[in-house]
Order: C-alpha cells, then sequence, then structure tokens
C-alpha cells in the first residue's frame, strides 16, 4: 500500500504524461470555495467549537471551510483527477497527515479494464465510499454536516474496483484501504482496510446505499479492529419534497492493555433529513438526528460521559446565480448527560448558528 503514496507523489508528472501521449485528452479545471460564520452561544474558549465536529467548527469568527482547484481527465479508458485544498476542513480532517499531505483533497488515477462493461480500477486518494454527504457544502442537504458524517471518512487512500450496469441503476464498489480515512499507512500494522459499497436506484424516485468498512480504528498503536457499516435510503416524496433516511452502526474492539484483549463495543447513529422547494431559487431543509456512543469509541466527551445527542437543525438554502449559493442554518444538539461546555459549566445543550456562501467555477 506504500506504493499508494509513491503514485500521489508522482501523479502530476504521470497527468502531464498521460496528456502529452493523447493529443485527444484534455484538462478540466474547476474549484469550489465556502466561507462561513458560525456562532456558538456557548462561546467557546479558543474559538473552537465541540471536538467532534471536523466542518464549519471555528466560533464566531468569518472563515474559510474548503477551498480548492481541480484538474481533471474524463476519457473513455483512462481518468484523472488532482485537487488542492485548503481551509479549516483540511486543518481538522487531515490533522494527523504530515506536511503537503494535509493540502490533498483528491489525486486519482483510474483505467477501465473492460471493453464490453463499466468496471473500472482507481487509485490514490478518493472520495469516501461512506454516507451521504461530503465536503463539499453544495452537494448537501444541510449547511453544516450530520453528526454520523464528521465522525465518518470524508476520504480514503487506496484502491478500488468499480463496476456500474449499463443503465446506471446498479454500482458496486470493492476498495483495499490504508485505514479509516488516512493517507499515510500506519507504522503500526501491516493489514490493510477493505470496504465496500452497494447503490441501488430502485426506480427515478428512490435511492438505496449499502457501505462497509472493516480494518483498524482508533489509535494505531492499538491495533483495535473495527466494522463499519452505513445504510441511506434517498426517495423523492413529491416533485418539490425529499427525504433521506440514514443509518450508521459500527463496532470496535477494546483493549485493556496492549496484550489483552476485551469484548466489542458499539455505536450507531440514525438520521432523517427532509428538502422543500419553496421557490426556484430557495430550499428548505430540516435535519433530526441521534448520536449514541456510550463508550465513546468515536467521542471523547470532555467529563468521559456517555455521548447520547438528538440534534436538530432548519437551514435556507438562497441561489444567488447558477454558481453561487447563500446559505443560512439553525442548529441545537440535546444531551442526555452534561457533555458540553458553557461558561465552564458542564451542560446538556448547545445551540449555534451558522451562515456560509460558497461559489463553485
Amino acid at each position: 500500500m506504500r506504493s499508494i503514496i509513491l503514485l500521489i507523489s508522482l501523479f502530476p508528472f504521470l497527468l502531464l504524461h498521460a496528456v502529452e501521449s493523447d493529443s485527444a485528452k484534455t484538462i478540466e479545471l474547476s474549484g469550489y470555495m465556502e466561507t462561513y460564520y458560525s456562532y456558538d452561544f456557548s462561546q467557546p474558549e479558543q474559538h473552537l467549537r465541540p471536538s467532534f465536529f471536523y466542518s464549519f467548527n471555528r466560533h464566531n469568527e468569518l472563515n474559510l471551510n474548503l477551498a480548492y482547484v481541480k484538474a481533471s481527465i474524463n476519457k473513455t479508458k483512462f481518468r484523472s483527477n488532482i485537487a488542492i485544498m485548503g481551509g479549516t476542513y483540511s486543518t481538522y480532517n487531515l490533522a494527523n497527515e504530515k506536511g503537503f499531505l494535509k493540502n490533498i483533497y483528491e489525486a486519482n488515477l483510474g483505467y477501465k479494464i473492460s471493453k464490453k462493461h463499466q468496471l473500472w480500477i482507481d487509485v490514490g486518494v478518493l472520495p469516501s465510499h461512506i454516507g451521504f454527504e461530503s465536503a463539499i457544502g453544495k452537494d448537501c442537504w444541510n449547511l453544516t454536516r450530520s453528526i454520523l458524517a464528521d465522525n465518518s471518512p470524508y476520504f480514503e487512500t487506496g484502491l478500488k474496483l468499480g463496476y456500474t450496469s449499463k443503465n446506471d441503476s446498479f454500482n458496486f464498489n470493492f476498495l483495499v484501504l490504508n485505514g479509516w480515512q488516512k493517507i499515510q499507512y500506519s507504522k503500526y500494522y501491516q493489514m490493510p482496510a477493505f470496504g465496500t459499497q452497494l447503490n441501488y436506484k430502485v426506480n427515478p424516485k428512490t435511492t438505496i446505499n449499502w457501505s462497509s468498512f472493516i480494518g483498524y480504528g482508533g489509535a494505531d498503536s492499538l491495533k483495535q479492529m473495527r466494522v463499519f457499516n452505513n445504510l441511506y435510503m434517498q426517495y423523492q416524496i413529491r416533485p418539490k419534497m425529499r427525504a433521506i433516511i440514514g443509518f450508521d452502526y459500527g463496532i470496535q474492539q477494546k483493549r485493556d492493555s496492549l496484550l489483552k484483549l476485551t469484548h466489542y463495543l458499539n455505536w450507531y447513529s440514525p438520521v432523517l433529513i427532509l428538502q422543500f422547494d419553496i421557490h426556484k431559487k430557495i430550499k428548505l431543509a430540516a435535519r433530526m438526528e441521534y448520536y449514541s456512543d456510550y463508550n465513546n469509541v468515536m467521542i471523547n466527551t470532555i467529563n468521559a460521559q456517555p455521548f447520547q445527542t438528538m440534534g436538530y437543525s432548519l437551514n435556507l438554502d438562497f441561489k444567488l446565480s447558477e454558481s453561487a449559493l447563500w446559505r443560512l442554518e439553525g442548529r441545537i444538539l440535546q444531551s442526555k448527560e452534561a457533555v458540553f461546555l458553557r461558561n465552564q459549566t458542564s451542560t446538556t445543550t448547545n445551540q449555534f448558528v451558522t451562515s456560509a456562501l460558497s461559489v463553485a467555477f
């Protein structure tokens, strides 16, 4: 798997060689920028919101969530993408990566291995095969990400074998990965992680997706096995009304020491999102979610209390032009335990509002 890192470092040269070897190939340039302002009524110290948020997580300051420039080639048998990014998304989601790797949003090469079928091999840094939300705000129904999205991979590094049916109704991917949202391969273990994705368009109104991951999670040195599943359905209820129903479930080995292995701990999260078209340029979205991590596998609380939290949000989207989108969202979190801080005092609630402006080109 370390060869993947070498491939990424050589990507610009491979891309240039591909273009020079086929004069018919053209490079498509694109970009995205999303600025935001978020105000947390708990007024956290150092302007940093609760640690389980990895996007839009700076309080009371104008900031850049994500900006990238991307070069792509898409041909009959060859495709490639490279995107360089900056912003608070890369700062916090790639905190464990070193140097320039923190600024890689995407870097991959793909080759079609069948003449008759849509069967591809892609290798490099890829968008995550898990979930219905991505790092790109304009592609998500809500302004901020769900708790389940912020605590599952946004990206992955490895090799993907993907098949798409001729009518595009069925897609299956099998992946060999460096780990759970990693670019660099860990020095503590030799076994890669594995993932699968099955996406099925039942009819024009209904899409069902199941994604899985198995590999080491948590601290690399502990080598704790993690098994994770994400299931969601997207349904067009009416011409101007649609819904997403999602559910995450994961288990992970619990180690009492480096030598003793005990039982598995679990976490889960259901979510419901409704989106409405109230005008050709205005959308409204409502979200209700619950995240249960009783044993703090994914989310460490300030006082080691179980994380069992309900969340509610409402946002308005205003399409300013074909490329510009302004969004406004209010969100409330309500926990069974006092896992949040307000004025240095533990509390069960957290409320915040966020506004974002994005431009794509």
